[in-house]
């Protein structure tokens, strides 16, 4: 027997095939049989109604950058998605300012893999929190917040994160400084700090020096003491890598910087190499460190580098990592030191935070190009 979900007696139904279910068969069909099994399926239907409607209520549009294929900046696309409320251990923030690096550009090339597509990229953000979930005991609406790293999808007006991957903000602080140099600034902090550890009298060499990260790596070594050389590309960006505490600047584009390293280190070499543009600096870097010297690849802005043989690092018993920051900030005290320590120097004026270049979060295809063509210099944010 057959019984229609709605609230009609079933002596009496409308026959629509696809609205009947099955009862139990018995050798007596009763109605408080009938009228027992029609309370559970349209109770349990009715459930589910309200449940979707509600869940459907919760959800709300916001604009965001999506992209729904690899490739240069025009797959940056400005769009409306959903956005609902926070659920266990989750807070959703309103942001305020979004940070651009060049990982981003990685992702949306492909040549780091995102894990669905399409996808938001973004990895950096400060921002207002506006809701939290269930069992968030440290976090209330109205902090003002920032996180760097996972999950990807910073680009946004609005967006769910884990409690503990957001950090709090100093009131010092504002909102766009701290989305400028949270992820940078934190890189800054474990590669100078924990992956390798400068100390005064060292020499150390940063590529890409006049960048959001490499201009963060030349004050802070040059704080802890080490004689610091930077390479650029331009006289612009060599006076600008020179006020960061650069001793010695190298424009790559007129000499050569490991002759020039040379020169400057007496044919001793550095201690260690901060590299982030890959593929054209890679061989030359490893040629400019001192014997156990520690070569440092943490980026490829012009492409990845060629596979290096062991033999190449073993003539002068070199090290060679490749680092990420999501490494270093895997446990939450970890996230909580990085991040303190980054804005008590930003409140010491011990780092001194360029944002040289702001564009509308819908321009982000614009902001992508002009950072890929080299023609920004410090730090890059996005305002929503």
């Amino acid at each position: 027997m057959f019984l229609l979900r709605t609230f009609q007696f079933h002596c009496n139904p409308i026959v629509f095939k696809q609205l009947f279910y099955p009862i139990p068969s018995s050798p007596i069909c009763s109605f408080p049989t009938h009228r027992y099994h029609l309370k559970l399926k349209t109770d349990h239907f009715i459930t589910r109604v309200v449940s979707s409607r509600a869940q459907s209520s919760a959800l709300e549009m916001v604009k965001a950058i999506r992209v729904h294929e690899l490739g240069g900046p025009e797959v940056l696309k400005w769009e409306d998605v959903e956005i609902g409320q926070p659920k266990e251990g989750e807070v959703r923030v309103r942001n305020k300012a979004i940070g651009l690096n060049f990982i981003d550009v990685y992702f949306r090339k492909g040549v780091y893999k995102a894990a669905t597509m399409p996808f938001t990229p973004g990895m950096e953000a400060a921002g207002v929190v506006t809701a939290v979930g269930p069992g968030v005991n440290d976090r209330k609406v109205g902090d003002v917040v920032a996180y760097a790293g996972n999950p990807m999808g910073s680009y946004t007006e609005e967006q769910i994160l884990p409690a503990d991957k957001v950090v709090p903000v100093p009131p010092s602080v504002d909102p766009t400084i701290a989305a400028s140099v949270i992820l940078k600034g934190m890189t800054a902090q474990f590669l100078v700090r924990r992956c390798y550890k400068v100390e005064p009298g060292h020499i150390v060499l940063v590529h890409a020096a006049a960048g959001g990260v490499g201009s963060l790596l030349c004050q802070w070594a040059n704080s802890l003491g080490a004689t610091v050389i930077g390479t650029v590309s331009t006289e612009e960006k060599a006076a600008k890598a020179k006020e960061d505490g650069c001793h010695h600047v190298i424009i790559y584009t007129k000499e050569d910087f490991v002759a020039r390293v040379n020169e400057i280190t007496s044919g001793n070499g550095v201690n260690v190499v901060y590299d982030s543009v890959g593929k054209d600096t890679f061989q030359g870097s490893l040629a400019c460190l001192k014997t156990r010297g520690y070569m440092v690849s943490f980026g490829q802005s012009s492409g990845t580098p060629d596979p290096v043989p062991l033999s190449a690092i073993a003539a002068k018993s070199l090290f060679l990592t490749r680092p990420t920051l999501m490494q270093y900030t895997t446990m939450r005290d970890e996230l909580l030191e990085a991040a303190k320590e980054v804005f008590a120097n930003v409140e010491s004026g011990a780092l001194r935070v360029h944002v040289n270049h702001t564009y509308p979060l819908s321009e982000a295809a614009q902001a992508h190009s002009d950072l890929e063509s080299r023609k920004t210099t410090g730090s890059v944010v996005l305002l929503p």
